[in-house]
């Protein structure tokens, strides 16, 4: 008889093997949602155990951590569990390069992603044609997709962004030991093995199609149902509920359970734990985790006693809000001017936005105050983002989820009136201002951000130039060739005027990342321009977007669409014949006055009158 074997294995042992993925299997195809919800709970299970002051020794301490069984053949072909694997292997890749670029304490994990033999890396999920991508992205964190054609190395890539983007701040620098040690001891996997191919799909089929388990979606809809008395009614509620969740199920995979998240939590969660260790979950977690439960047991408080209530919860509510949320969804990927917030926040990986969108509706709302309310709180949002980001504050869901859980609940069903207040009163009392630009520069933090801003203020100043433009063109990834951030100086110390200017080379390349000295080009046109002086590059810039051309003299004649624009708004362009220290500091300054107009509070009386 073929035997069968279960273990429990950490990530320490179940990495120090290669696996292969038959041919056969599906493509790796997580999303970001998948990466955001991984690392959301890594990361937040590892500070329940960590403590102030707590070293590498005392991880020993820390509970374990379940990831789920993986199903493997004894010759390490994997039938089930590559998505995740594939996904460890990439974060691994992620904090081995970020340990690298910090001071610390280095813990090594290299035998974890890959063994070497012959001068060739063999990663851990060990195929041939994610070798490359993988290699680059272990060794510089880069890879250029440009001409790839596999979906899965595809994936890999964008996921290793997203999780550069993800991955909480909190957790970089002194403390990324104690995660790296806790992620490899204490992650646990159940391996189950097999001694055939046919077995261990016989394991898959059974752990998978035995029984039929109801989704908590599927268990909430029932219990919902069966407290509607009139028939004709329930069949109607079950009519549209079904069509609803098909229609949320098409835009994700989970986007029926993600919808409902956000509805509950915007509209009912009043609680959510507290930030202290031993802290136990209140709505916001348990909607989370168990919603159909977490309606059952607080059914008076959403007011559900009697059938009518019930039915107007699916056939008002639910369709109101579903509506809604898709529609928000479709904003968020497809841009759309009347609704530019929604788009902008996406780009920048912010899902938070949806909860709190919802929140400031009410199921009453005309179609024209929902639209208004929609536009007003994206708009929030993107300032809410925008003045975190210039002060150098994460936006991160670990870092913020009290915050963005209080805004919840103060915009929740609030009138236009009270909602402009509130919102205008937020971002007035924030502590932190859009005067933090004067000392903005790209660096690893704000390099997430720094393309989404510089695309922001070309798209801006081009719009209202009369230039045809597209904000979506100049983020765009995927593209043939995107959009880079554009230094203005070489990184050439002894060019111009920088000795004069500067007195060490590294002062110089510090100054050289400031705000006001970026710009964006195309990839091809960014790298062909890398190492010129600027009174060549100048030149270059005039055949590009309408941020670079300013620096150009050509930009300032026949062009009165765009002088009477800056004229009206008080912004001082001027070209320049040479770009010193002096120069970069007068268009940081003149960046900061464009950002404000961009992120100004005067923002909302605009769409509140509009």
């Amino acid at each position: 008889m073929n035997k069968i074997t279960g273990n429990a294995v950490e990530v320490n042992k179940l990495f120090n093997n290669r696996y292969t993925v038959q041919y056969y299997q599906r493509e790796y195809n997580w999303e970001r949602k998948q990466i955001e919800e991984l690392i959301e709970d890594l990361t937040n299970e590892f500070l329940e155990f960590y403590q102030d002051g707590d070293t590498q020794r005392d991880v020993m301490r820390y509970g374990n951590y379940f990831l789920g069984p993986i199903i493997l053949t004894n010759d390490n072909a994997i039938i089930d569990g590559q998505q995740r694997l594939s996904s460890l292997t990439l974060l691994l890749i992620y904090l081995n390069n970020l340990q690298h670029k910090n001071n610390g304490i280095k813990v090594n994990v290299d035998n974890l992603i890959y063994s070497e033999k012959y001068g060739q890396k063999t990663f851990c999920i060990n195929v041939p044609e994610r070798e490359p991508c993988l290699e680059g992205l272990f060794d510089n964190g880069e890879y250029d997709i440009t001409n790839e054609k596999s979906e899965s190395v595809i994936n890999l890539y964008n996921r290793y962004k997203d999780i550069i983007e993800i991955f909480p701040d909190e957790i970089k620098e002194d403390i990324l030991p104690l995660f790296l040690e806790w992620l490899i001891y204490n992650v646990v996997f159940i391996e189950i093995r097999t001694d055939s191919e046919q077995d261990a799909h016989k394991v898959f089929v059974t752990m998978n199609d035995r029984g039929l388990r109801l989704t908590p979606t599927e268990m909430l809809k029932g219990y919902l149902l069966s407290e509607i008395n009139d028939n004709t009614i329930r069949n109607k509620a079950n009519d549209l509920w079904k069509d609803k969740v098909l229609s949320l199920k098409e835009i994700e995979k989970d986007g029926d359970s993600d919808f409902i998240k956000d509805w509950l939590r915007a509209q009912y969660a009043d609680t959510i734990r507290e930030g202290k260790k031993g802290a136990v979950d209140r709505d916001f977690e348990i909607i989370g985790q168990t919603f159909h439960k977490w309606v059952r047991e607080n059914r008076q408080m959403i007011e559900l006693n009697k059938s009518v209530d019930f039915e107007k919860f699916i056939l008002k509510e639910f369709a109101t809000f579903s509506n809604v949320y898709k529609r928000l969804k479709g904003y968020s990927r497809n841009f759309d001017k009347n609704y530019e917030y929604v788009f902008y926040n996406a780009d920048r990986g912010f899902t938070l936005q949806y909860q709190i969108i919802l929140s400031a509706i009410s199921p009453e709302d005309t179609t024209d105050i929902i639209n208004k309310k929609i536009k007003l709180v994206s708009c929030f949002i993107d300032q809410f983002i925008a003045v975190r980001v210039f002060n150098f504050k994460t936006v991160d869901y670990s870092s913020i989820r009290y915050t963005v859980f209080n805004i919840t609940k103060k915009v929740r069903k609030k009138s236009i009136g009270e909602l402009i207040e509130i919102l205008k009163d937020y971002i007035i009392n924030m502590e932190y201002k859009l005067d933090g630009i004067d000392n903005f520069y790209l660096n690893q933090f704000t390099g997430r951000y720094m393309l989404h801003i510089l695309s922001r203020m070309t798209y801006y100043l081009e719009t209202n130039s009369g230039i045809n433009s597209n904000f979506h063109d100049y983020v765009n990834r995927q593209q043939k060739n995107p959009y880079d951030i554009e230094h203005i100086w070489a990184n050439d110390y002894t060019q111009g005027n920088h000795q004069l200017d500067f007195a060490t080379e590294d002062e110089f390349s510090n100054f050289r990342n400031r705000f006001g000295g970026l710009l964006i080009l195309p990839k091809d046109k960014n790298r062909s321009l890398q190492a010129m002086e600027y009174d060549r590059k100048v030149k270059k810039y005039d055949s590009e977007n309408l941020l670079a051309r300013t620096l150009n003299a050509n930009c300032y004649s026949n062009n009165p669409s765009f002088l009477r624009f800056i004229q009206q708004e008080h912004l001082n362009f001027e070209p320049y014949q040479q770009f010193y220290k002096a120069q970069l500091i007068e268009r940081q300054q003149l960046y900061k006055e464009i950002c404000k107009k961009i992120w100004g509070i005067k923002l909302f009386d605009f769409i509140a009158n509009s």
